[in-house]
């Protein structure tokens, strides 16, 4: 956006030597905030698929034994609990299957 606020300062008002001036101060400018943006993205992960989900943390609203429901980043999932877990209770998720977690009782 800027370049091309500079193309047109250049090419409109400035006189021929402030005007590449301008330009090229403005390239300097995109090109250095451009190497930023990558450099401070590269820091994150993109998290998608099942394997994102393990290790997330769902609330039980239908209780598991060994079958029932829980609440999952505002979704209602199917999910297995081995172990048992009463509605309200804190669960994390260990796995997936298709549209099923398996789900375990988060330690207190």
């Amino acid at each position: 956006m800027l370049l091309i606020g500079a193309i047109a300062l250049a090419l409109l008002v400035l006189p021929p030597g402030w005007g590449i001036a301008i330009v090229v101060v403005a390239m300097v400018i995109e090109v250095a905030e451009v190497g930023f943006w990558i450099r401070f993205l590269r820091r994150y992960r993109i998290a998608t698929g099942k394997e994102a989900l393990i290790g997330s943390s769902a609330e039980v609203i239908e209780s598991c034994d060994p079958r029932g429901r829980v609440r999952f980043r505002s979704e209602i999932w199917r999910a297995e609990c081995e172990s048992g877990a009463a509605v309200g209770e804190r669960v994390t998720v260990t796995g997936v299957n298709g549209l099923t977690l398996r789900v375990e009782r988060e330690s207190e």
